[in-house]
């Protein structure tokens, strides 16, 4: 597969460019009970860089398989230039906005955020400049399809609109694609990384990194039940103003 440019350079440049989106929607008018608090506008903000990057990567990498179906069998020596752009593109995000929880003073709240960020991160780098499991990350990014009703979800909650029709439409839709697009995707691609239990290879790594974003994902999974169909539940835990899928 002819790389078209060095993979140190396409992530400094998806990076800038995310960087370059977030003072681009910075300028975008905020919700009432968003303006003037300092949290919740960087929340605002950092959401909507999320739901940019969501919107483009999930329909990205749903267009790379359908261009290149091998993909969805062969996840580690399957690959396109699309699919390469696809995941640097995504490894710039996640480069962006770990950066940018950190210098926002934001680390200790969104601590979950930036574990799953680095894992990414190592685990999309390693195909990027190793060549290889390019498939395995467009498949990983089907989740993006999911994180575009999920993030919808969180905007409506922030901005205090979680008791509108919408939000209501929206919490089953985003159950459903949390379904297709998260839980079976995550399921598949643990499946095929388990035959290399054991061996010291790049899968190997890839599957640990694996089994640890397939915790992190059920607990997300278990957090956005309990809040959004079982509200009572969800009402007596402490109220930490955490920046998570609650």
């Amino acid at each position: 597969m002819l790389q078209p440019a060095p993979p140190a350079l396409l992530l400094l440049g998806t990076t800038l460019t995310f960087r370059a989106a977030l003072l681009l929607l910075s300028r975008l008018p905020l919700p009432t009970n968003v303006r003037g608090d300092p949290v919740r506008t960087w929340r605002w903000h950092n959401l909507l860089v999320s739901f940019a990057h969501s919107i483009v990567s999930g329909l990205w990498a749903l267009l790379c398989v359908w261009q290149t179906p091998e993909m969805l069998v062969e996840l580690e020596t399957a690959s396109s230039l699309s699919g390469y752009w696809l995941v640097c593109f995504s490894t710039g995000y996640f480069i962006h906005d770990t950066l940018d929880i950190v210098l926002s003073n934001q680390t200790r709240a969104s601590w979950e955020y930036l574990v799953h960020h680095v894992l990414a991160i190592f685990a999309f780098a390693s195909g990027i400049f190793q060549g290889s499991f390019v498939a395995g990350g467009v498949m990983t990014l089907f989740v993006e399809v999911s994180n575009i009703f999920l993030t919808i979800r969180m905007l409506m909650k922030l901005s205090n609109n979680q008791n509108h029709v919408f939000y209501e439409i929206n919490k089953y839709i985003n159950l459903l694609m949390y379904f297709l697009f998260r839980l079976a995707p995550q399921a598949y691609l643990t499946s095929f990384f388990l035959q290399y239990l054991g061996q010291k290879t790049l899968g190997a790594f890839l599957l640990t990194i694996l089994l640890l974003l397939d915790l992190m994902i059920l607990t997300y999974f278990s957090r956005l039940l309990r809040s959004d169909f079982c509200p009572n539940r969800a009402s007596l835990r402490p109220n930490n103003d955490k920046f998570l899928i609650d």
